[in-house]
Parts: C-alpha cells; structure tokens; sequence
C-alpha cells in the first residue's frame, strides 16, 4: 500500500478535500467511503481504524440530503419510525461483525452484494409492474421494506460503500413514490444507520478524533453540494447516475 509522507498542515488539506468529495458523493447517491477510506490508508492509517473513522466523518454528509428534501420528507415520519428498529438493529450487527472477523471475511461477497443492489435499482420500474397488483399496505412489501433495510444496514455497519444504492433498490420497490422522495429517505435512513454505528464506534473506540473532526467538516460541506446539483436534475437523469455510480462501486469493490 503506498503512503503518503505529507506535513501535518498538509494531512488536514488531504482529509478536509477527501471529506468535500465524499460529501458530494453521497449527496448524491452514495459511495463516499470510496474517497475518504483510501485517502486515509494512503496517510498511513491502520485498516480498522480508517473504516471506523470513515463511517463516523461522513454522517454529516447526508445533513444536506434532508435539509434539501425536508418537503418530501415532511409525511414521511411515521414511515420512518416503522423502519427504524430496523436500521438500529441491522447497524449494530454490521458492527459487531467488523470488530470480530477480519474484512478479509466479506470481502468477496461485498461486491457482489453492490451489483445486486445496483441491478436491483435499475430493473425497479419494471419489477414494480410486477407488483402492482400487491397494494402497498400489502404486508408483502412492507416485510420486503423492513427485512430489506435491516439487510442494508448490516451493510452500512459494516463497511458502507454504496449504501444509498442498496437503500434507494430496496425503497424503489417496496415504497409507491417518486424520485425525489426516494431520495429524502434515503438521507434519512442512511443518517440514522450511521449514527448508530458511530454511537458504537465511539464506544469501542479505534477512532481519529481530529482526521473524525476534519471529514465531519467536509462531508457537511459536500453534502450540500451534492445535494443542491441532484435537486436541479430530472429523475431519468438521476436514475442513470445512481445506476452508473453503482456500477462504478461494483467495480471498484471487486478489484
């Protein structure tokens, strides 16, 4: 692995422009992680501690996300609720897994997981023509939306590359709305997985404190202008891009 020999000075602009664009990143659709976890191994930070730093500096990321979205997601807090043992639940267990196996363990099987969830979103419109005859109160889909969430947020426990797509392919077929709400909850759910999983890192220690402070710093800033450029495009346009960005992920997960 090659390490970068930077200043101190120059470690807080590395961490803070790695922060922006993971912000960006997942304002966006998701895979922050992919910009700040090797930055943070490229400055010689140990693998554990780089991921557990990483999945507690990017949660301001997704702040912007329900700032932006807070119309759409106005009517939406009862859903929320029902969803959130889930992603407690789920965020826990990912944790627990990553602090008690080594990453070599699911390291095959993560990017294979992305490429689902990225198929998944991309046949969403036609797999939910297939459903139409389910309605959505129908306890079908809500148990594909609990036990879809709860699998997704072991997910986001444990590593998180790509959690927004996992989050929008289960949503899109489970949930009867438009892109733009998708979206809202996405931010929403994807704070709350992290928030969790931060809770337990900053108990069980391993992290950063100061590079934590720097990403929290940056991924805030991010976050908004990820946001801010996916609320001015139209949902086809969005579509392609999370379905691009997951396919990228995949890709880059499996090499």
């Amino acid at each position: 692995m090659l390490t970068l020999a930077v200043q101190p000075v120059g470690r807080v602009i590395v961490i803070l422009l790695a922060g922006i664009g993971a912000g960006i990143a997942n304002g966006i659709a998701g895979g922050g992680t992919f910009v700040v976890f090797p930055s943070l191994l490229a400055l010689g930070v140990p693998t554990l501690t780089a991921n557990v730093t990483c999945s507690v500096g990017v949660v301001p990321s997704y702040v912007g996300g329900i700032r932006g979205y807070r119309a759409q997601l106005r009517g939406q807090i009862p859903l929320l609720r029902s969803v959130a043992l889930s992603c407690l639940l789920g965020a826990v267990t990912g944790c627990a897994l990553l602090l008690a196996f080594p990453s070599s363990a699911f390291s095959v099987v993560i990017p294979w997981l992305v490429g689902a969830g990225t198929l998944l979103f991309a046949l969403s419109p036609l797999l939910t023509k297939r459903l139409e005859h389910l309605s959505h109160q129908h306890p079908t889909r809500r148990r594909l939306l609990s036990v879809g969430i709860f699998l997704v947020a072991i997910y986001g426990g444990y590593f998180g590359a790509g959690l927004g797509i996992l989050l929008l392919a289960v949503m899109a077929i489970s949930l009867p709305f438009d892109m733009p709400t998708l979206q809202g909850l996405r931010n929403a759910l994807s704070t709350m997985i992290n928030l969790c999983a931060a809770a337990v890192f900053l108990i069980r220690g391993h992290l950063i404190f100061e590079d934590v402070a720097l990403l929290m710093i940056g991924t805030l800033l991010g976050g908004y202008v990820g946001t801010s450029v996916l609320k001015r495009l139209q949902p086809t346009t969005v579509r392609v891009i999370i379905v691009a960005l997951g396919a990228a992920t995949t890709v880059r997960l499996a090499w």
